[in-house]
């Protein structure tokens, strides 16, 4: 969705431009045509645009006050009692103007009535303190006034005698520039089904607006009592498709002189819902941009995401959204007036982009096909395919993603505005991110220097540029990036930055960097400090525990650890800590922190799962099934559930209970190959007569099964299964090779051994055997043969993969 601004606003005669008018003052100064310049703001007042009006007149007064510069003494005190008169007119009409107040400021000051020109700069920071110059301004009066300068009495006559009439003036504007009171705001709003997320939203933004209305799009849900509740009014509209269509419908209705519009999953920050007023009488203003925290994964994990966006501006008829799905407002309002947009003053934090990656690309998958037909009605933009990129690379289609984000980026080729588009730095960075990721991590690194030469400070692209030189092996240029990142600090919010990536993801980085240069100790130390100085993001939690353990830290020890530095043990602690207790084979401990999820969190599917994992490598079959007996059909965990328990069940030779669950599979829609592999293996179990054959597609669940068997040293099972290879028809020499790397894994080295010599025996050694052989000498300490081994491995194929490293190893353990 993007804003319109309509032709009722249009002006009703024709108008010069500003760069025109500005070309007539420069040309009527330099002659000394003090009235061809005064005509000028005559012609400026015609236009019927409020904007393109305002703009005109103050380019004329820059002017003037640049036409001092140039013209002869004589001329200086006429041009500026020129700028005086005609601001005093315009700031008549409207004297809260901060820019012009400051202006007309000036004008005095330079004609030495200080007492006015005081009060000038006083009102414009009354009204906007973070003004520019105008702290200075004021100091500069009371160096003079130290001076005691008398600068009228050197004034001519006519001019001195013209000031005094003009300060009186200034007197009522400067007493009449003050916010405005009782400004209305209107919150607007379109929801559907929104239940679970709506009465938060409300809750938080209710006293702080005037109205409230909310269009609701067909919800079968509670939504509209919810809304009605909170004293809401709300409007039925039929779902077309088009966003813009329904928010329209909300802005039609309101009768604010300010309008706010959220969507159900964000909450205006409580503590800063009293800055709407203060944004409200801010009426030189056109619009407001908020600070958005969209937070991304889960909760208590920190990850998130800031930038600005529009979300409040004045209820004008010519304001109104076009487009099928995505608002933006900034390219609608009056360009070249940066004034006329407020800097944030309140927080937004968005939380619809938590929960299950599944939802997040079912809601992409709609918005693409949205977008796809807003490009068959219209021509491509920037924006459009910026959108359609982001969405693409939502839903994972990096490829295409990076196709849009490279269109988007030739679109604004030779734009003079670009920079000032709000979704140019995510552009930016989404186009670097997309390029490595599909493996151009080179061409990445070089846009990214692009980047920052328009968008200097943007910390994301200098961490995008670690991760390339970590992707080309080039370990030290990362780190010195990273340093770079954490000396720049989070990139300012107007470059909707990922949190973190001047603080504690770089901190991660750094550890990841410096794990994989063998440097444990002070990978561990940089993890305690992310955790200790950013106590709101737990995803450090995770690697600490994975790298203590490596460093055999004992798992007591390392819980002990991570309980002391984490203020509040959130489900998602439990699960990260679990999750690197059991992945480096502390299954007990592991155990007591998915349970202890699962007290503050029963219905975790995912924890289930996890539990049930760590049962199994612990043979505790029946437990381990019953631990997800209970995931419903519904969740996105059913799949990985179901395989767990039949697993689980068949090891128990629990023939009834495997019968419930295979026919719950089916229910599920679980692939047919998968059910064949659990059929096939349980007759196995229950000595029924073995079918001829099994799909293809059935090996990848019989070698992940296999492969289980041997970890839980289950090794009469894992012999019941090795025959089912051969009726999935993969062929002799491919069974070799996967169940040699499998023993490899698990430490079965003699058996490892024995397949590749049995494919030696048979038809003659080739690369993958003696690869496999040199490896299995390796493991055993027989270096001399290893590298034999090795050696044949390269003769027999030079394009062997790993054979080069496993060389440069052994020699290095020689």
């Amino acid at each position: 969705m993007a804003l319109r601004l309509t032709t009722a606003s249009a002006p009703k005669t024709a108008r010069r431009s500003p760069l025109e008018l500005a070309a007539l003052a420069r040309a009527a100064l330099l002659k000394g045509d003090l009235a061809a310049y005064r005509d000028l703001f005559a012609q400026a007042k015609e236009d019927q645009n409020i904007h393109s009006r305002f703009r005109s007149r103050t380019t004329l007064i820059e002017s003037g006050m640049a036409g001092t510069k140039a013209a002869p003494p004589r001329s200086v005190a006429p041009i500026w009692l020129a700028i005086a008169r005609a601001g005093i007119e315009i700031l008549e009409e409207e004297p809260r103007e901060p820019v012009l107040l400051n202006y007309v400021g000036v004008a005095f000051y330079e004609l030495g009535a200080l007492k006015p020109a005081e009060q000038l700069f006083k009102a414009a920071r009354r009204l906007d303190t973070q003004l520019p110059h105008v702290a200075r301004n004021l100091d500069e009066i009371a160096r003079r006034r130290r001076k005691n300068v008398d600068l009228i009495s050197k004034l001519p006559p006519a001019i001195g005698l013209a000031v005094p009439p003009l300060a009186r003036r200034v007197e009522r504007i400067a007493a009449a520039a003050v916010p405005a009171k009782d400004m209305k705001i209107s919150l607007v709003m379109i929801v559907k089904d929104e239940e679970e997320m709506l009465p938060r939203c409300l809750e938080a933004v209710h006293d702080a607006v005037d109205e409230m209305v909310i269009v609701d799009t067909g919800s079968s849900d509670s939504t509209v009592e919810i809304a009605e509740s909170f004293g809401a009014r709300v409007l039925h509209h039929e779902w077309t498709g088009d966003f813009s269509e329904a928010r329209n419908v909300s802005l039609d209705a309101a009768t604010g002189d300010w309008f706010l519009y959220l969507d159900a999953d964000e909450v205006l920050v409580r503590e800063d819902a009293h800055h709407l007023r203060e944004m409200a009488g801010q009426t030189w203003r056109e619009a407001f941009f908020f600070v958005e925290t969209n937070f991304t994964g889960d909760l208590d994990d920190g990850m998130a995401v800031n930038h600005n966006t529009l979300r409040m501006y004045r209820n004008r008829p010519e304001y109104r959204f076009e487009g099928r799905i995505h608002e933006q407002l900034a390219h609608c309002l009056p360009g070249g007036m940066p004034e006329r947009i407020g800097q944030p003053l309140a927080r937004i934090e968005h939380y619809g982009y938590l929960g299950a990656v599944r939802d997040a690309k079912e809601k992409s998958r709609r918005n693409i096909e949205l977008l796809e037909r807003q490009l068959e009605e219209s021509e491509p933009t920037a924006f459009l395919c910026f959108n359609l990129g982001s969405e693409y690379a939502a839903a994972g289609d990096a490829q295409r993603a990076l196709s849009e984000f490279e269109r988007s980026w030739m679109l604004l080729r030779g734009d003079p505005e670009m920079i000032s588009y709000g979704f140019v730095p995510s552009l930016t960075n989404r186009l670097v991110k997309a390029l490595r990721s599909t493996g151009d991590p080179k061409r990445a690194s070089e846009r990214a220097d692009e980047g920052l030469e328009i968008f200097p400070g943007f910390t994301d692209l200098v961490f995008e540029q670690a991760q390339c030189a970590r992707e080309l092996g080039d370990l030290e240029k990362a780190a010195e990036l990273v340093e770079r990142c954490l000396e720049m600090g989070d990139a300012p919010s107007r470059y909707s930055p990922m949190v973190g990536c001047g603080s504690y993801l770089a901190l991660g980085m750094m550890a990841d960097i410096r794990r994989e240069q063998g440097d444990f100790p002070t990978a561990q130390r940089l993890l305690i400090e992310s955790l200790e100085n950013h106590p709101g993001f737990l995803g450090a939690v995770h690697p600490l525990a994975a790298i203590m353990l490596a460093q055999a830290t004992p798992s007591d020890e390392v819980v002990a650890t991570i309980e002391s530095i984490v203020a509040k043990l959130t489900p998602n602690v439990h699960f990260m800590l679990g999750s690197a207790l059991y992945e480096q084979r502390h299954a007990e401990a592991a155990e007591a922190q998915f349970r202890a999820l699962l007290e503050k969190q029963h219905s975790s599917d995912a924890a289930r799962v996890a539990l049930s994992e760590t049962l199994l490598s612990q043979c505790r079959w029946r437990e381990a099934a019953e631990a997800v007996a209970d995931v419903e059909p519904t969740s996105g965990y059913t799949h990985v559930a179901l395989r767990s328990e039949l697993f689980a069940r068949i090891m128990d030779r629990d023939a009834e209970g495997a019968e419930r669950a295979l026919e719950r599979a089916e229910a599920a829609d679980m692939l047919r190959a998968d059910l064949a592999f659990f059929r096939e293996w349980l007759g196995v179990r229950t000595g029924e007569q073995p079918s001829e054959s099994l799909p293809l597609e059935a090996g990848a669940l019989l070698s992940v099964t296999l492969e289980a068997l041997l970890r839980v040293h289950e090794v009469q099972a894992f012999a019941e299964l090795v025959p089912l290879l051969e009726r999935v028809g993969l062929p002799w020499r491919e069974q070799r090779e996967l169940l040699g790397g499998m023993y490899l894994r698990r430490g079965f080295l003699e058996s490892a051994g024995d397949e590749w010599v049995a494919v030696v025996e048979s038809s003659g050694p080739d690369a993958r055997a003696m690869f496999g052989l040199a490896q299995v000498a390796v493991s055993r300490g027989l270096l001399e043969d290893a590298n034999f081994f090795a050696a044949q491995a390269q003769e027999l194929d030079p394009e062997h993969a790993g054979v080069d490293s496993l060389l440069g190893a052994i020699a290095a353990a020689a």
